[in-house]
């Protein structure tokens, strides 16, 4: 259970379908984002992105390691968090369709 003065962070579902060049759907993609912007006012979070880097940054980054002569490695940085550390005590309400219903309340 939450303890009192803690606001547990809410989720929402996004959900996209991607699509192939006929525009015939090949595969549905879901994930689970946190909505922490329920405890900050003035914020418009509804839209959800990815930062990415702009072609022209890469462009640049690869032709000055080239340049100096530097070895450059790609790794996938999607799971980088997900293995951290936590250092305080995280409290998520249950995501929608996955409630407990012996505990609906439950975090």
């Amino acid at each position: 259970d939450c303890p009192k003065g803690v606001r547990p962070i809410r989720t929402k579902w996004v959900l996209k379908n991607k699509k192939d060049e006929r525009g015939i759907v090949i595969k549905n993609k879901a994930r689970l984002v946190a909505q922490r912007h329920t405890q900050e006012e003035g914020i418009d979070y509804e839209e959800v992105f990815a930062p990415v880097a702009r072609i022209e940054a890469i462009r640049l980054f690869l032709a000055y390691a080239s340049f100096m002569g530097f070895t450059v490695y790609q790794m996938d940085g999607k799971s980088a968090f997900l293995n951290g550390t936590i250092d305080e005590e995280v409290y998520v309400i249950q995501p929608p369709g996955f409630q407990d219903l012996k505990f609906p309340a439950r975090v």
